[in-house]
């Protein structure tokens, strides 16, 4: 196993780490004892509701509070909890408690895992994301647990709040409201100050990344202490809640009690990155609301985090080069720092495959459905991005539309970086000769 291990790269581990424990979950959702009605569940709705899991997206073809016993929904929130910190997170965290010495080539992985800068250190990042991680998702479920114990009883009540917890912070999106109405996420509880509070707090929280959290706890209010990567991270998030968040209250939510009003724009503006929660009714929202809601779907999180999608670096790194040709300045600067060129080449590659897949996909399942391209696109938005949000459509799709969907929710859950890296580790050429440079008139 162990020479198995070193033939691989770290983009491959991590690939089929995420791969094995897929093929596990589905495994599990397929047993009798898993469905709600005992009777078992075939192997494509297993596996789409597992690829979704692990991926943390929340698109389901299954309702997952009526279609799922109690098993069923643990292994869900299982296959949550290890997407979201990530396959080698966890298994490094076994690692180490077991006792067994971390390898350097574990480290090595671990740190691509998580977007660390260096292999110092690796382990003690583990512990930590451990630790917050579980006093997160209690704290979460604790702070709800009286919500949902008023609606649903104690034990279902407290169930409630923990799974809802671990999955707002997971940013996966998967709810257990379907005993009221399938497939009606948090409108139920649209007005509920509490729930709409805790879930976009751990929405945030889950979607800053590991490394963030760690210049919070060392630096605290000393922001021009934080790592640069942290600056931009916090600085974009703040932006890419605000700015939504007043073009929903203004143009979206009008006519609403202003309270509400003000908890369903946040709402909508947060849970776009990645969560998949929803407590409106999207297919009420104008085509120019959904379209900001795929704007920020395909943004995303932040790296290392439990969110997907382009990532919030990405975003500013593309927003800031912009600004410096528009400046005529030649790097691009953040914080009084200077961004290399192949950072930027990466952001480039990374919002071209995003938008390829996106376009593609939804292009290639509106062909195939008969639907309209713009439910299509927020569909493949919302998988390549492993977001959750869907206008209905996802139950009714056929096989070909849910293979799509499944090869989005992975690509996007794993990287697609990381899937090119894997896919050519080995087979680099060490040749260093550069061809003629000519000029080339763009724009």
């Amino acid at each position: 196993m162990e020479g198995i291990e070193r033939r691989l790269s770290s983009s491959q581990i991590i690939i089929l780490g995420f791969g094995t424990v897929i093929l596990l979950g589905c495994l599990l959702l397929m047993l009798p004892f898993s469905s709600g009605d005992g009777h078992g569940t075939g192997f494509m709705d297993a596996l789409f509701t597992a690829v979704s899991a692990v991926c943390v997206t929340g698109l389901v073809v299954k309702d997952t509070a009526s279609s799922w016993s109690v098993f069923g929904q643990a292994v869900i929130l299982t296959l949550i909890q290890i997407g979201g910190m990530g396959v080698i997170t966890v298994a490094v965290a076994v690692f180490t408690a077991s006792g067994k010495k971390i390898s350097l080539k574990q480290r090595s992985t671990m740190q691509e895992a998580i977007s660390a800068h260096q292999v110092g250190g690796i382990v003690r990042m583990t512990g930590f994301i451990i630790r917050m991680t579980v006093f997160f998702e209690l704290a979460g479920a604790l702070i709800m647990a009286p919500s949902f114990c008023r609606e649903f009883g104690m034990g279902k009540g407290i169930w409630y709040a923990l799974f809802h917890s671990v999955s707002a912070f997971c940013n996966a999106g998967f709810d257990l409201m379907g005993t009221r109405e399938p497939y009606s996420s948090l409108t139920y509880f649209a007005d509920n100050l509490p729930v709409n509070l805790v879930i976009m707090s751990l929405i945030i929280v889950g979607g800053l990344g590991f490394m963030t959290w760690d210049d919070i706890k060392t630096h605290r209010h000393r922001f021009r202490r934080y790592r640069m990567q942290s600056k931009v991270i916090l600085s974009t998030t703040a932006l890419l809640i605000l700015v939504p968040a007043v073009y929903f209250f203004f143009f979206e939510f009008s006519g609403l009690p202003l309270h509400k009003r003000i908890l369903l724009a946040l709402f909508q503006s947060v849970t776009p990155r990645t969560a998949g929660f929803n407590t409106a009714d999207l297919g009420l929202m104008s085509e120019n609301g959904l379209t900001v809601m795929i704007i920020l779907m395909l943004t995303g999180g932040s790296p290392g985090s439990t969110a997907g999608g382009m990532k919030t670096t990405t975003f500013a790194v593309l927003l800031l080069t912009a600004v410096s040709v528009f400046r005529r300045r030649e790097h691009t600067h953040f914080f009084g720092r200077r961004i290399d060129d192949d950072t930027v080449r990466s952001a480039v590659a990374i919002m071209t495959m995003y938008l390829v897949l996106f376009l593609g996909g939804g292009l290639v399942i509106s062909a195939v459905e008969g639907l309209p391209l713009l439910v299509c696109l927020f569909e493949t938005a919302s998988a390549v991005a492993t977001v959750g949000l869907t206008l209905g459509m996802t139950p009714g799709l056929g096989f070909v539309s849910r293979i799509i969907l499944i090869l989005l929710m992975y690509i996007g859950r794993v990287g697609g970086l990381t899937l090119i890296f894997a896919a050519s580790a080995g087979s680099r050429r060490g040749c260093t000769a550069r061809l003629p440079q000519e000029k080339m008139t763009v724009g």
